[in-house]
């Protein structure tokens, strides 16, 4: 691939005069991308992943308290994405902190994680009372005043 062509497909900088003012403005190439997107490979993936839905689905009509799968569920969700960030917290230091007992690792670590299930619960229950997302592009950001 030539470096014209690796120029037009990232998109190219354009130089206009606006207001009086000389500015610089990037615009990206026209989609769909040429050469198209390749999905072959991604079709097995995904059926894999409805496969794993519906064991999972099946599973919840088996269950008898479903939300007792999701206590735990959003709890070890919780401690894995705040292990990313470095918190030394484990799925029984937080189960013990929220039964009022001491955990066995760093208290702000564990709080950090019962602060990420907090979160997580607030926006459960948002979604729940009807609270309604809705994506965003660029212009409307712009018209509204950014985020």
């Amino acid at each position: 691939m030539t470096r014209a062509d690796r120029k037009s497909r990232l998109g190219a900088y354009i130089v206009s005069t606006v207001g009086g003012e000389r500015v610089r403005a990037f615009v990206p190439p026209a989609l769909p991308p040429t050469p198209p997107l390749q999905f072959d490979g991604v079709y097995g993936l995904m059926e894999r992943a409805n496969q794993a839905l519906g064991r999972l689905d099946g599973l919840a009509t088996i269950l008898p308290e479903v939300s007792l799968f999701i206590y735990l569920y959003v709890r070890k969700e919780a401690v894995l994405s705040s292990q990313i960030e470095g918190t030394q917290s484990s799925l029984s230091d937080l189960l013990l902190y929220e039964s009022a007992e001491a955990p066995g690792a760093p208290l702000a670590d564990v709080q950090d994680v019962s602060n990420y299930v907090a979160a997580m619960n607030h926006g459960l229950r948002r979604l729940h009372e009807g609270f309604h997302l809705e994506s965003c592009d660029s212009d409307s950001r712009i018209a509204h005043g950014g985020w």
